[in-house]
């Protein structure tokens, strides 16, 4: 069994994004900036945000912190967006969710100039990643694929089993196999004979958000499992995968902390790089 380690590969990648960044500071004078926008004071999103801000500065970006108080309204945060697209030294803006309940998440996403979309939840990056040719893609979906390819897993061909449907994880990650010419099936809460649908997975992803889900006999030998889950259990956190056992059977699988988690703001990175260099 091979170990997936995310740590290890999300810091390669913001070196190279680190080198990349300081070559074309050295070229056109300019550096990618990332606005991260938090309303109110929920500790875990303080803890992201901050997080954020400090891989920007590691890395040379301009980093753009906009915290808000709970009491802002709907249309003093609609007002900062609009400021937000209009400023030419802003690429990517991440809008830091839950919103208060007063505010409607959906319509402040929608607000998002598509071409700083780094989350790449807008449904216009939705419909290119669909018809295969978004610039943007959602980060931890993108981090996924950067961990088979590092670990020279053969995505073509193969068949990918996703467990979940959400538009953050599950959708997007089945787009981005069939991209890769996986044969890939997406199981949820009605999928009938679930035990039997997974055991033909040559890549599973879980994705689903319940702690210890997939348990040693929903896994076949040789298979390469992935755990998106993040779970807190008994103050700990913990995958959607059943990791001891799972991991007697599985060829690769990546451990929760440490697997995927790191990849996300690794790709937010590259994707707030790559929406700088569409304005160069």
């Amino acid at each position: 069994m091979v170990l997936i380690d995310g740590k290890k590969v999300s810091a390669e990648i913001r070196d190279r994004l680190k080198q990349e960044t300081e070559e074309l500071k050295e070229k056109t004078g300019r550096t990618p900036g990332l606005a991260t926008v938090l309303v109110g004071d929920d500790p875990a999103s303080a803890v992201y945000v901050r997080n954020k801000n400090k891989i920007c500065n590691e890395l040379g970006f301009q980093s753009f912190g906009k915290n808000l108080p709970e009491q802002t309204t709907e249309a003093e945060l609609m007002s900062l967006i609009n400021d937000l697209n209009g400023n030419d030294e802003v690429n990517g803006i991440l809008v830091q969710l839950p919103l208060p309940n007063h505010i409607d998440s959906e319509k402040i996403l929608l607000s998002i100039d598509p071409e700083k979309d780094v989350d790449g939840f807008h449904p216009i990056n939705v419909g290119k990643l669909a018809i295969g040719n978004a610039l943007l893609t959602p980060c931890t979906p993108t981090g996924v694929i950067a961990l088979l390819d590092y670990y020279g897993i053969e995505i073509s061909g193969k068949h990918a089993v996703v467990l979940g449907r959400s538009n953050i994880v599950g959708k997007p990650v089945a787009n981005l196999l069939l991209q890769r010419h996986a044969t890939v099936t997406i199981c949820h809460s009605k999928t009938k004979n679930l035990e039997e649908v997974t055991r033909q997975a040559d890549i599973l992803i879980a994705a689903v958000g319940r702690p210890h889900f997939v348990t040693a006999n929903m896994v076949s030998q040789n298979t390469v499992v992935i755990d998106v889950g993040i779970n807190r259990v008994d103050g700990k956190l913990t995958g959607d995968v059943d990791y001891d056992p799972v991991s007697e059977i599985a060829d690769f699988i990546t451990p929760v902390p440490g697997g995927v988690g790191p990849m996300t703001i690794a790709l937010l990175m590259e994707n707030t790089l790559k929406a700088f260099k569409t304005t160069l």
